[in-house]
């Protein structure tokens, strides 16, 4: 009997047997890549926009005509369906890539940069949710932290009369200052007494929606003689974002901010010392605190970046796409931030890919409603769907029937004529 992976010699003295060492590394290599956490998240995606082109179907006129005769003529529901689902995605994708029916090229590659300017501040808002979550933190205050960092930058903006660069960079140094003073109350009432940083966060958002608009009202903040809750125009000359691609395009160098970002947050918290505590402190405070870590300190200045972040996330708005404070600065950012980092799996990189899909889901669904009646609300539910399979992974796992990692492999069953051969 021979152990199982050596050489059996065969009738002419040569070896006959399988090199199991090279089958085991093939076979763990296709675990590894069927169980890793990318693969989940490209799985949710493609099965929300699965159940995103049922909704579609369902909601085209011309389909419920066909599903009142379809055991009739089932033929008529199917291309309907089909018909409802195509235009739809199709408009989605001429919206957020390419029109490849713009009359022009300038046109036809404009919505791809529609998707970056979209995608600016989900991805800077969405880094700083992803700080939280590696360190174990939930802030859920981007939207507060996002309208108070445009506060700070439209103010700094409009107010001042400085030299180009440094109006905008200061400006945006302000925005987030004004993120972070917000998020480190969150940050200083869970150092110093343990209160929730979800409610706090939470409640915070609530009075930033409220101070903005007293702002708007306030002698310091209105536009003079507009009807409208609306600040002065932040000067285009100095204090916003240069164009990148000229008056045609509305991309501003805030995307090569949120490059910058990214990078900067990786280095953070994959290179540095404070990152590492920081990570440390997420995985295991007991731990952190044993190893001479100070878990207090580490949560404010958690919630310092993360704010200012977010603030960077209000200075895009302010000084790169509206370029003035009005109540709605803001948007669904911050909530939309968690989505973002959620499917970036609180990773620099992977949130900067997530912001970009979300940045085109925005883009393309304003096309998808004005050409094919498609309700931009099955947009919404797409993000939903990818939010509830991305919080229950082995629900994907066990819909493409994928391994869980970490378990072992499973061993067929061996039958006494397999072992007596083996033998």
């Amino acid at each position: 009997m021979t152990a199982r992976g050596d050489a059996v010699a065969g009738p002419g003295g040569e070896s006959r047997g399988t090199p199991a060492a090279t089958e085991t590394r093939t076979s763990l290599f296709f675990r590894d890549l069927l169980s890793g956490s990318w693969l989940v998240s490209v799985l949710a995606i493609l099965v929300a926009l699965v159940i995103g082109a049922v909704l579609i179907a369902l909601a085209d006129r011309a389909v419920q005509d066909a599903a009142g005769y379809v055991f009739a003529r089932p033929s008529d529901f199917f291309s309907a369906a089909w018909d409802a689902v195509y235009s739809a995605y199709v408009a989605l994708f001429r919206g957020a890539v390419f029109d490849f029916q713009a009359e022009t090229f300038a046109r036809s590659v404009r919505p791809f940069t529609e998707t970056l300017v979209f995608s600016v501040p989900l991805i800077l808002a969405g880094l700083g949710v992803a700080v939280g979550f590696r360190a174990g933190l939930f802030n859920i205050g981007g939207q507060g932290q996002i309208i108070l960092g445009g506060i700070f930058g439209a103010f700094i903006g409009f107010t001042f009369d400085l030299p180009p660069v440094l109006h905008v960079t200061l400006a945006v140094i302000g925005a987030a200052l004004g993120g972070a003073i917000w998020a480190g109350i969150a940050g200083v009432l869970k150092a110093r007494t343990g209160a929730n940083e979800v409610i706090v966060t939470i409640m915070l958002n609530n009075i930033a929606v409220y101070l903005v608009a007293y702002l708007l009202t306030t002698q310091a903040f209105k536009l003079p003689g507009s009807p409208f809750p609306k600040s002065p125009n932040i000067p285009t000359d100095s204090g916003t974002f240069p164009l990148l691609l000229g008056p045609s395009f509305r991309l501003h160098a805030g995307f090569l901010v949120a490059i910058g970002v990214t990078v900067f947050v990786w280095w953070l918290l994959e290179r540095s010392t404070l990152g590492f505590e920081l990570r440390a402190s997420g995985a295991n405070p007991s731990a952190a605190r044993t190893a001479g870590i100070s878990v207090p300190r580490v949560t404010v200045l958690t919630m310092l970046i993360a704010g200012a972040l977010c603030g960077l996330a209000g200075a895009a708005q302010v000084l790169g796409t509206e370029k003035a404070l009005t109540a709605g600065v803001a948007a669904s950012y911050g909530f939309d931030a968690i989505t973002v980092a959620l499917l970036g799996r609180s990773r620099p990189f992977g949130t900067f890919l997530s912001g970009l899909l979300f940045g085109a889901l925005k883009a393309g669904g304003f096309l998808m409603q004005s050409t094919t009646n498609t309700p931009i609300d099955i947009i919404l539910v797409v993000q939903s769907i990818i939010v509830l399979l991305i919080a229950a992974p082995p629900l994907v796992r066990a819909i493409f029937r994928l391994p869980t990692p970490g378990a072992a492999p499973r061993r067929r069953a061996t039958t006494p004529a397999v072992k007596e051969a083996a033998a």
